[in-house]
């Protein structure tokens, strides 16, 4: 599978009003935003083999696409999600890819893996592939959520770490700046959690922290391509990392900014693309 150009499939009167209604902008995720990662996903599962004997753990699963792929490749998949909308999606898509009568594939709502079964097999491979390098403090909420997870894995497992590449390499940087710059108020006060540029060594500080042991890295291209600029407002604003850019401002404000910041990335047919490379780390619990 490979990152395509999405056509949308509702139109928004107002795109940046799309935080508002939660569950179109999980389907705007899920349509849209959540396929760019594709090649991630892929890269990762290829490097580390996996197939019918992976038994793996997928936090901040999304609406289901990884665990899906991973499914594909005969794998028993498990995924943990704090947004309710998304783990709705997530049982739509893996409702006919059940892994095994004794060994099912099992969903939770939560932001850490305390709120799995513990009386589940072990897992051999956690995967957290929403990028690090997004939003301040997004470090310490991995941290928190791998050393729940840690304790359900076999000694030596597969932890897969992902976050985003150097900003020069990412054209979408500077759109996500806007939401930087909007929220710059609100932070000041406490009040929101702005997007920051990734750092040479956050999926290793990551690690570390957790008490991991880092086990190789690898870089990866995902580009963003967007059928029109409706598209790519909605699947911008569907990743949530400007919501606290509209509650500083208004949404109306964030898309005209976004809008902005896109045309440059407007090619001729009209459709919106970015060039982006993506860092993974494969680490293995004590």
């Amino acid at each position: 599978m490979t990152p395509t150009l999405v056509r949308h499939h509702r139109h928004h009167a107002n795109a940046a009003s799309a935080p508002a209604d939660a569950g179109a902008r999980a389907r705007d995720w899920a349509e849209i935003q959540e396929r760019m990662l594709v090649p991630l996903y892929e890269a990762a599962y290829e490097r580390l083999e996996v197939g019918p004997a992976t038994r793996l753990l997928g936090l901040g699963c999304g609406s289901g696409l990884a665990l899906l792929i991973a499914a594909a490749r005969g794998a028993r998949v498990t995924g943990v999600e704090a947004d309710p909308d998304r783990v709705a999606l997530a049982r739509e898509r893996l409702s006919s890819t059940e892994n095994t009568p004794d060994e099912p594939t099992r969903l939770y709502e939560g932001d850490s893996a305390e709120v799995c079964d513990g009386t589940a097999p072990a897992y051999n491979l956690i995967t957290a592939f929403e990028p690090l390098g997004c939003a301040a403090g997004d470090s310490e909420t991995l941290a928190a959520a791998l050393e729940s997870a840690i304790p359900l894995a076999e000694r030596g497992s597969a932890v897969v770490l992902a976050g985003w590449g150097p900003p020069e390499r990412c054209a979408t940087s500077s759109v996500l700046r806007v939401a930087s710059r909007l929220t710059e108020t609100l932070r000041a006060t406490g009040g929101g959690r702005g997007w920051r540029p990734a750092l040479r060594d956050d999926l290793e500080d990551v690690a570390s922290r957790a008490g991991l042991k880092p086990d190789g890295s690898g870089r990866v291209a995902c580009p963003f391509g967007y059928a029109d600029m409706d598209s790519a407002v909605r699947g911008l604003l569907s990743t949530g990392l400007f919501d606290a850019a509209v509650r500083a401002t208004d949404p109306a404000q964030v898309e005209k900014e976004l809008i902005e910041a896109l045309h440059p990335h407007v090619r001729r047919d009209g459709t919106v693309w970015m060039s982006n490379v993506f860092r993974y780390l494969i680490a293995r619990t004590p």
